[in-house]
C-alpha cells in the first residue's frame, strides 16, 4: 500500500501531542464531519483522519467494486493507514459505518487500539426474530428504490431525518457530502452496510469499547447499543447522549467533543 493508500484517501495527521488519535467518518460524510471537533484534541493528540473510499471527496476511479463489497476492504485501507504512518497504538473514534470498520480491526490487530469509541454503531440494521435493528426488509428496498429513482430528492429527504435535531447547519453540511458522492457509489455503499450482519463478531472484540448512543436516532434504536454491550468480548459501557440524531458530530460538536474527552479520559 505504501503512500498511496495515504494520498488516495486524503489522509492528515493534526497536532503535536505523543498520543495517536483517529477520527473516522461514517456513511454520508467525509473527514470535514469533524472540524468542529478536531479542535479539542489537536493539543493531546496526533490526530488521524481520512476519507473512506466511498467519500465524495476521493476520487471514484479509486473505488473498485469487487473490492468494496464488504467491510474488510475498509478495514484493509485502515489498517494500511496506521501501517504507513507507524502507529503502534492509537484510540479510535468511528463514527457508524467506521464503528463496525473499528471493531474489525481490532480483531485483526488488538494491539494496535487502546480503546475504541463507537458513535451510531449498529452491527445489523435489519430486524431479526430476537433482534430490532429498526428495519424491515420492505423498507430498506423502498431506500433503495428512492435513491435510484431521484437521489436529489432522497438526500433532501434523508438528511433532516438522519440529523434529527433541528440545526439546518447541520442539515446542509450533511446534505452537501451525499451529494458529493456519485450516486450509484452511495446506493453500492447503502446495499453493503443495510445487508451487513456483524452480530457473530461482537464476542471477538477484546478490545475495551465506548458506545455513544443519542436519545433518538433514525438509523440507530437505543435496544441496538444495549445489544452490543452485552454481546462485545471486552470491557463496554454505554454512554447515553442528551442530544438527537444519528450525526452528533455535525449537530452537537462541543458537547460530543467533552463527552469524547471524558471517555478517551477513562479506563
Amino acid at each position: 500500500m505504501g503512500t498511496s493508500i495515504l494520498d488516495a484517501l486524503n489522509v492528515r495527521v493534526e497536532g503535536s501531542g505523543d498520543k495517536y488519535l483517529v477520527l473516522a467518518h461514517g456513511f454520508g460524510t467525509d473527514q470535514s464531519a469533524w472540524q468542529r471537533v478536531l479542535p479539542y484534541f489537536t493539543r493531546r493528540y496526533s490526530v488521524i483522519l481520512y476519507d473512506l473510499a466511498c467519500a465524495g471527496s476521493v476520487n471514484p476511479d479509486f473505488f473498485d467494486y469487487r473490492r468494496y463489497t464488504s467491510l474488510d476492504a475498509y478495514v484493509d485501507d485502515l489498517i494500511g493507514i496506521l501501517d504507513s504512518l507507524r502507529v503502534t497504538r492509537c484510540a479510535y473514534v468511528g463514527h457508524s459505518i467506521s464503528a463496525m470498520i473499528g471493531m474489525l480491526a481490532s480483531i485483526r490487530r488488538p494491539e494496535l487500539f487502546s480503546k475504541l469509541i463507537l458513535i451510531g454503531a449498529s452491527p445489523r440494521f435489519l430486524n431479526d426474530k430476537d433482534y430490532h435493528g429498526g428495519f424491515e426488509q420492505g423498507e430498506i428496498e423502498q431506500v433503495f428504490s428512492a435513491m435510484e429513482a431521484n437521489y436529489e430528492a432522497w438526500v433532501c429527504g434523508f438528511a433532516p431525518l438522519a440529523v434529527g435535531a433541528d440545526v439546518p447547519e447541520a442539515v446542509r453540511e450533511f446534505s452537501r457530502t451525499l451529494f458529493n458522492m456519485r450516486p450509484d457509489i452511495t446506493l453500492f455503499v447503502s446495499r453493503t452496510v443495510f445487508n451487513s450482519d456483524l452480530r457473530g463478531i461482537l464476542g471477538l472484540v477484546k478490545v475495551p469499547c465506548c458506545i455513544m448512543q443519542t436519545a433518538r436516532d433514525h438509523s440507530v434504536p437505543a435496544s441496538v447499543a444495549t445489544y452490543m454491550e452485552e454481546h462485545l468480548g471486552g470491557p463496554s459501557t454505554v454512554v447515553w447522549l442528551d442530544t438527537e440524531g444519528h450525526l452528533p458530530h455535525l449537530s452537537a460538536p462541543s458537547y460530543l467533543a467533552r463527552q469524547l474527552e471524558i471517555a478517551l479520559n477513562s479506563p
